[in-house]
């Protein structure tokens, strides 16, 4: 028996553990669908008779290959990229691109997985991808990353379009690193395809408020899921993860939204400001000085930085795991709930473990699973998409309301669906059926293919 896998999806699961050895991300990621999909297979059995969910666990193609570059020593190194395009049935694949030592394949197909039934909720017509290497970007200069990236485009620009794949930044891929990619394929090619990338700068082709998307998007969920259980974020204690794009953008809609976040981090350690953080000084050392978060208490005397410290132990309402995959753990989880959290919404792709989703399952807080509550990114890159296609460009107040409204309609289908399926308040099963009810009528009336 698979612990928590209706009878009809567990050999189905079994052959994904088989065919996809040591991928121990991806296993995880299909479990996490597949254990809410049961209901939907009685209701719906035509998705048995046409094998939707095996052939949505396969990605449709596949592409491994070497980056070779010089550092500016004139040595040579040898790194390994992926592209996973995981379903087209709604769109071009859509999906972010990962620089970073611990990327193989299985990180990049959880991710694509995910991207497929994130992509389905913001109701727009993209498919899910992702790709990445395990090139690290820290430490090196302008010069070895533009390198880097022009090697890894003479390989990549054959397999992506703006009708076939879009990939856009993710964590290492910040708007540098897509201007190098974005400028290498635009070279090969000979074509200013500015549909091919999101995520570009706003003098080339780029959206506003695309910077803020996943940040602001996150909170918008947030706040929904409080609207509905009577709360709101007003004089709410925060803490948030992560100090990159995502977790300095929720910050800044919290602030704006009346609540205080008292924490961030990065990978050596976390800061706490028991007066709220100074968000500008964050920004000051992590977008432009490109420092650690332990400048921070060097800057402000009343703050504390606790080197390897744990976020999550800081006593806090409100939790926004925005860093990475696996952050959260079930003793994590268990300090939240026992030090009065009340919810969870997640901006970073599956931080929380499993066994922490079931501790707060269990406490009753409301908790906003990644492909949901973190759809903000994606959205509104699909808008960027939607501005380079009509040689247009939209104000922030603009998109930023586009956005909103994303948000609110994830949320309220999400809610609607759980209910529907007999799980009220559970996000996670809400997120997962919304999603996979989307791509698999339309797998279902493209045949098969």
């Amino acid at each position: 028996m698979v612990a928590g896998l209706d009878e009809k999806l567990e050999p189905i699961y079994r052959d994904v553990l088989r065919r996809n050895p040591g991928e121990t991300e991806f296993h995880q990621a299909v479990h996490e669908v597949l254990e809410t999909l049961g209901p939907v297979l009685v209701k719906y059995p035509e998705f048995t008779e046409h094998k939707i969910i095996q052939r949505i666990c396969e990605p449709e193609r596949q592409i491994i290959f070497r980056v070779p570059w010089q550092d500016d020593q004139g040595h040579t190194h040898i790194n390994r990229a992926f592209r996973v395009e995981f379903n087209s049935a709604l769109g071009p694949y859509k999906g972010g691109m990962r620089f970073h030592p611990s990327v193989y394949l299985g990180i990049i197909k959880f991710l694509g997985f995910e991207q497929i039934f994130k992509n389905a909720l913001t109701g727009l017509p993209i498919g899910g991808g992702k790709g990445g290497s395990d090139f690290d970007p820290k430490g090196r200069s302008d010069a070895e990353i533009m390198r880097f990236c022009q090697s890894l485009m003479t390989e990549l620009y054959r397999h992506i379009g703006q009708y076939t794949d879009v990939p856009a930044g993710d964590i290492g891929v910040g708007q540098r690193e897509v201007g190098y990619l974005f400028g290498q394929y635009k070279r090969i090619t000979n074509r200013y395809e500015s549909g091919v990338f999101t995520g570009k700068g706003l003098d080339w082709g780029g959206s506003r408020a695309r910077t803020e998307a996943t940040g602001y998007g996150t909170v918008f969920f947030l706040n929904e899921m409080l609207k509905v259980r009577g709360e709101s974020l007003e004089g709410k204690t925060c803490v948030v993860s992560g100090s990159g794009n995502v977790a300095i953008y929720a910050i800044e809609k919290i602030h704006a939204l009346g609540g205080k976040v008292i924490a961030c981090s990065d990978s050596n350690g976390v800061i706490v400001d028991k007066n709220g953080l100074d968000l500008d000084l964050v920004k000051q050392i992590k977008e432009i000085e490109r420092r650690r978060i332990s400048a921070y208490a060097e800057e402000r005397p009343d703050a504390t930085y606790l080197p390897d410290g744990v976020i999550w132990t800081v006593p806090c309402e409100l939790a926004l795991p925005c860093a990475t995959q696996n952050e959260l753990n079930g003793k994590d989880a268990q300090t939240l709930v026992e030090q009065g959290c009340i919810a969870v919404a997640e901006g970073a792709n599956m931080p929380t473990t499993p066994e922490g989703i079931r501790v707060f399952q269990e406490a009753g807080i409301a908790y906003g699973p990644g492909k949901a509550a973190n759809a903000g990114g994606v959205a509104t890159s699909a808008l960027e998409m939607q501005q380079n296609a009509s040689r247009d460009s939209w104000t922030s107040e603009y998109t930023e309301a586009r956005l909103q409204e994303i948000m609110i309609n994830i949320h309220r289908n999400c809610h609607e669906t759980a209910e529907e399926f007999g799980q009220p308040g559970d996000y996670v099963a809400g997120a997962n059926i919304t999603g996979f009810l989307k791509v698999g009528r339309a797998m279902v009336a493209l045949g098969l293919i």
